[in-house]
């Protein structure tokens, strides 16, 4: 059996801690658990709930504006799987979450707001739709197939 478990957390450096907790909180619906700080009373992290094991951290004080493109070394996006694609993604945008689909411009990609959800079946076989926080930090909302690749990849995983 493997050690590990799970993915505990993400963890995110943001630039306006208010304005991001509003978004994860009131669009999002990931209650607040708690916050820890500092010894001198700064704020250190916001925990939020997106599950009973899986939780979201903000930092305060992200140095640029903006979360690095989609090309750059690093987390290119998280994604949250979800049961009812088009339910939760119409409740998402009702509670102000602007839906993001991706272009392809001058050969680069990126993730740009749209006026209304897109909703697309992605390469491993599950449907997807995107947005954004308000970092830039890319959201993928999965809605998984039962024969995905995923699902394959397990079932030959457990045959094994």
């Amino acid at each position: 059996m493997p050690a590990i478990t799970g993915l505990g957390h993400v963890a995110l450096k943001v630039k306006d801690v208010e304005r991001s907790l509003a978004f994860y909180r009131d669009v999002m619906q990931f209650p607040e658990m708690m916050r820890l700080h500092h010894d001198d009373g700064s704020l250190f992290l916001i925990y939020l709930r997106i599950t009973d094991t899986q939780y979201l951290e903000l930092f305060p004080d992200g140095v640029d504006d903006t979360a690095p493109g989609p090309d750059h070394t690093g987390m290119h996006h998280f994604c949250l799987t979800i049961d009812v694609i088009e339910q939760t993604v119409d409740q998402i945008v009702a509670r102000g979450g602007i839906p993001c689909a991706w272009t392809t411009e001058n050969g680069t990609s990126a993730l740009r707001p749209v006026d209304k959800p897109v909703i697309t079946d992605g390469l491993d076989g599950n449907r997807q739709s995107w947005l954004q926080d308000p970092d830039g930090n890319r959201i993928e909302l999965m809605e998984m197939a039962p024969d995905c690749l995923q699902m394959q990849a397990i079932r030959k995983l457990k045959d094994m």
